[in-house]
Parts: C-alpha cells; structure tokens; sequence
C-alpha cells in the first residue's frame, strides 16, 4: 500500500529539480515502487490530474474544507484517496453542496499539511511541477526499461494511464495491443517551426512533401460503414454542426477511413474566410441549417492514419499520402508538391500565399504519424513570426479599458523543465469584444492576484504576432517578443497544443544566424 506521502515527496523533488533528466528520475523511481492497482492513479495524480476528471470545486469551498486540524502522521493511501474523491464526485442532487463540503472536510482530516497542500493544489489544477506529459512518458519509458518511442506510441492509442500500467506490468509486446482504434479520436500530432522553405529543405533533406497551411480549424474523421464522426483538435464530436462534411465523407467510395484535415469557410472568390469566420461553424447546435446556408464550409485533406481496416499511423509518411490519394478524390487533397528544389518550394509557399492562406507546412516523407507529439518531420513556414502562447497573467488596464483585464503575460513551457517561460507582455490587437471575453474567462481561472494583476492556470492559448526575438535577461528563458500583437484566441488549441521554448529558440537562433 503506497502511502500519499510518498507521492507528495516525489512531487516535491520533482519540482524542485531543475533538469528534465532529474525529474524523469524521480518519478520513474516512484513508479516502479508502485502496486499494480496504484500505477493508473499515481500516473495521473503526479502529472496534475484526477481520474474524476476536473473537480469543479472552486478555490473558496476548497479553502473552507481545508481549514481543519491536520493529522500529525502520514496515513492516506493512494487508493484512500482516489475513492474518496470517487465519493465527491458522485455527489449530485439537493443539498450536494453541503454533502460536498463534508466530505471534502472529511478528506483534509486525514491528510498531513504537506498532504493538504498538494490536494489544495491538485484539486485547483494548480499543481506545477514540471511533470507534463512528455516527461512523464519518459519516466514510465524509464520504470519500464522500454524506449520512449514505444511509450509514446502506446499512450498515442491507448491514453497515458492504460500505457503506463501495460508497460510497467505486461513490457513491449503488450504494448503492441494498442491501435488506432475507428471512431475514438486521437490526439493530432503537431508541428515545429522553420524561418522559411530553404530552412525547412536542410533540415528535413532530400525530397520533402510541400502543403498548403490553411488558417481553418483541424479535423479529424472517422467512417466506419455508414456511421461518420468528425472530431476537432480537441477531440470533440463536432459532426453534428457541419453535415455537409460528414455528407461528402460518407459519399467516398471507402467505408472505414481515419483521415486528418483542415475545415475551412471559403468565400465566394474561394479565397479562405477569417478563422473566426470558420470557427462560427463549431459553436453553433442549433439552427446548423440556416448558417449551413450562409457559411457553407468545406475540408481538405492531408492524411490518412486508416485505410479499409488497416492502421497506417506507423508507416511512412509517403504511404498515407498514396493511401489518401485512393480514398480521397483531388478536390478534397490538401494542394500539395513533393520537390527538393529551393525555387519549386519558394514559388509553392508564394502560391498559397497568393491564394491567401498564411503559409506552408513541410513534411518528411518517410517518418510516421507521431499523435500528440510537436514533432520534427513536419514544419510550418508563415509569412509573419506568430506563436501560440499561453496566458499566465493578466494586468488590469486604465482609461477606457479600466475594470478590465488588459496586458497579458505570455509565456511558452520549456520541454526540458515542463516549466512555463514567460516571454513578455502585450496589450495591443485586442477588441473591446475580446476584452470582455478574456475578463470573464481569465478571472474563472484566477489562482491569485495583488493589486496590479491576476494570475491564472495556464489554459488559455493566444495567437501573438510579433517583429522578431531580442535578447533579454529579464527573463528566464533569455529571450522576449518585440512589438508583439495579439491576432486571436485559439479556442481551439489546448495549453498542451501551444508552442513550446524549441520554438521559440528555432525562430531566435534563424534570426541570429541572419537566415
């Protein structure tokens, strides 16, 4: 029986580490002390999470349970734990609250103060240690004396707690149950940054696949027989709210298909309409007809993960295009060109430029499909320096903009500390709309403020345009964003989803090297 306290300490260290390579250690250390029935829910409790899923327990009732005596020893086991937290959230019904009060008080009583503050933190989602979930699939590649790539690919298709338990108990060939399963999304996978086409060819060598980067929302769909679900990044069933796609798809010759795209709302001239535009598209449950008829929407694609039964996520990448190409006819294709000229990429990317899409994306043609992973075969080349950041921060602004939250803190994680770097602070490119959006959602995610600013949980995801990276020591990551705009929200992206520090330093060093 694996006590919390032991948990507690482990997240101590692993905070208070300063390398990617310590904290692997500390949690693999961990995981390999567990038993097997604790292995699912030390993963998750030591990555920040709760196998209830958000606790929906705000900060005040949270504070209330634990202004309560303490124990002196160390008794609540990991197991205690998770059902007692099973126990609040079945809580439904008159007088939860109450009920819910009790127990959660209940539950502080048993814990140490050391114990109170990780569940305060935990239970706030506040719980900051730098163990994401690359380092922890490295920890658990770790315990399990398996390489990363297995891990990764495992938890791709089977979630990071089922891939943690397999591996640490059954090893590699269990490991090979998980697939790419029809009609269960899978998380994208993502893309670095190059300077330009020229970059993007040296890196990726030889032959390289050339696509056009649409400014739409990414899709991903699933046909099995005659039933169609379409899934957003986010994984969300989004089918019901554009059924002219879900009609297209289900009028392809193939029935089983997983296919990864890009939705978009062309106008009239073809020439892609605004993202927010496209994004009316996804939030709309009612009256999908009328705006069907004002927006029609359409989706292009650019690979294809299954085929008729088989998985193609691990095969090349030059296979899944031939693959999309039979499933797929050539007015729903991604435009795209395979070349390893400078002059044919350079006229390529101009192209989709001219035709208003903001950039390109390089693919390696002979690398798999890494879900959920920002990974190095494929790169995207826009016009303009933009990043996906995350919000850590919000100041409250003055003048006209008085009573709401203003300059916004920006900030990147850092893959070898899973710690978020701040980068600097802009004000400008926000709408008095987006003001009072950011106010209200900032403040529902406010961990603590003083009297200049509010400080939240890193959920929120902003587009940032900017001129270039300078050198700064006023920062910890030794490089800050100059005349930086906000472009938009990406409500559609995760904090997981955000750019990361490799990119941000990709950009800085292109700049330095006069690339």
């Amino acid at each position: 029986m694996t006590l919390l306290a032991q948990l507690v300490d482990t997240s101590n260290r692993v905070s208070a580490a300063p390398a990617r390579t310590a904290k692997v250690a500390e949690l693999a250390a961990c995981l390999r002390s567990l038993a097997p029935g604790e292995i699912e829910i030390a993963v998750l409790l030591l990555s920040g999470g709760i196998p209830q899923g958000r606790s929906g327990i705000g900060p005040s009732a949270l504070r209330a349970a634990a202004a309560v005596s303490a124990a002196k020893e160390p008794a609540l086991s990991v197991l205690e734990l998770n059902r007692r937290l099973e126990e609040v959230a079945a809580i439904r019904g008159t007088g939860s609250t109450a009920q819910r009060a009790n127990a959660l008080r209940d539950l502080f009583c048993l814990a140490t103060p050391a114990e109170q503050d990780f569940l305060m933190r935990l239970l706030l989602a506040q719980l900051r240690q730098g163990a994401l979930t690359g380092v922890m699939i490295d920890a658990i590649a770790a315990a399990a004396s398996l390489s990363v790539a297995e891990v990764r690919r495992g938890a791709m298709y089977g979630g990071l707690r089922a891939t943690a338990r397999v591996a640490l108990l059954e090893g590699t060939s269990a490991l090979q149950r998980f697939q790419l399963e029809i009609l269960s999304p899978l998380a994208p996978m993502l893309a670095q940054t190059a300077a330009d086409t020229g970059e993007a060819l040296q890196q990726l060598q030889g032959n390289v696949a050339f696509e056009w980067k649409m400014d739409g929302a990414r899709i991903q769909a699933h046909r099995s027989a005659d039933v169609v679900r379409i899934f957003t990044r986010n994984l969300n069933d989004v089918s019901a709210a554009i059924p002219e796609i879900v009609e297209s798809l289900r009028a392809l010759p193939a029935n089983d298909f997983v296919l990864d795209g890009e939705a978009i709302v062309l106008e009239a001239a073809g020439r892609p309409a605004p993202f927010q535009v496209t994004m009316r598209r996804f939030g709309r449950k009612l009256h999908v007809e009328q705006l069907r008829a004002k927006l029609p929407i359409s989706a292009f694609y650019f690979d294809c993960l299954r085929l008729d039964g088989v998985s193609l996520a691990d095969r090349p990448a030059h296979e899944r295009f031939e693959a999309l190409a039979r499933a797929v006819p050539p007015r729903l294709l991604m435009p795209r060109i395979v070349t390893a000229s400078r002059q044919e990429a350079q006229e390529f990317y101009d192209g989709a430029l001219a035709a208003g899409h903001e950039g390109v994306m390089a693919k390696a043609l002979d690398a798999p499909y890494e879900a959920g992973n920002r990974g190095a075969s494929w790169l995207k080349i826009k016009r303009s320096h933009t990043l996906d950041l995350v919000v850590l921060a919000a100041e409250w602004g003055h003048g006209r903009r008085s009573g709401k939250l203003s300059n916004l803190h920006l900030g990147a994680s850092d893959p070898n500390t899973g710690e978020y770097v701040m980068l600097g602070k802009t004000f400008k490119g926000l709408t008095d709309a987006m003001l009072e959006w950011q106010t209200k959602e900032l403040l529902a995610r406010e961990v603590r403020h003083d009297q200049w600013a509010v400080y939240v949980r890193p959920e929120l995801v902003v587009e940032v345009a900017f001129s270039d990276l300078q050198g700064s020591p006023r920062y910890a990551g030794g490089v800050a964003l100059r005349l930086a705009r906000v472009k938009r929200y990406r409500q559609d992206k995760t904090a997981e989803q955000a750019d990361d520090m490799t990119a941000v330093r990709r950009i800085y060093a292109a700049q330095s090297s006069g690339t």
